[in-house]
């Protein structure tokens, strides 16, 4: 006998007949038929309709994420501390531009009065509108460009940004995505 065993006669524990881990080892072609898994599920219809649901489910909390303004879900135009900031800037601001497409749908049903006079003073008032609102989103462009300079450091202003606040300035606030997360005239510090 050798000096690992124990002799019948010591006193050692009783394993109740297990010994080891109580099965055997698979073998390598019953690991692997325990990971197959069908190309083609067994019920088309059933599984097309639960990964319908699955993409509805994460579409939804994508667009609910994106509503929010969650980071990981915005679009990458979006994304970053200082279009964060843009946004809230100019979501902050009352801009021209944001009565611009009302303006529109107002100059569209005073063309339908017979009167000339009256529709070529409707579009007039139009373009002097439209002018008014490029003139503001320049101006709009500028600051954010300046406030931007100052918080995130001179050489650090992302490309674009006058573009984003101008686009962001033309919208119905109720229709830019993502939605505005201050109220009017609370400015990012």
């Amino acid at each position: 006998m050798s000096d690992n065993t124990p002799a019948p006669d010591s006193e050692a524990e009783p394993t109740d007949g297990v010994v080891g881990k109580g099965q055997p080892t698979p073998s390598r072609k019953e690991r692997e038929a325990a990971n197959k898994r069908p190309l083609v599920p067994g019920d088309r219809k059933v599984a097309n309709k639960e990964a319908r649901a699955k993409m509805a489910e994460a579409r939804e909390k994508a667009r609910i994420g994106i509503a929010n303004g969650e980071e990981r879900y915005l679009p990458e135009r979006d994304k970053g501390p200082q279009k964060r900031y843009v946004r809230d800037y100019v979501d902050a601001r009352t801009s021209i531009g944001e009565f611009m497409i009302p303006v529109m749908f107002l100059v569209i049903i005073i063309t339908f009065v017979p009167d000339p006079s009256t529709q070529v003073i409707a579009m007039l008032t139009l373009w002097l509108f439209f002018g008014l609102a490029v003139i503001d989103s320049v101006i709009l462009g500028f600051l954010v460009r300046k406030k931007l300079r100052v918080k995130f450091g001179e050489d650090r202003v992302e490309r674009g940004v006058r573009w984003y606040a101008a686009m962001r300035s033309l919208q119905l606030r109720v229709m830019r995505l993502p939605k505005p997360q201050v109220k009017r005239g609370h400015f990012p510090k």
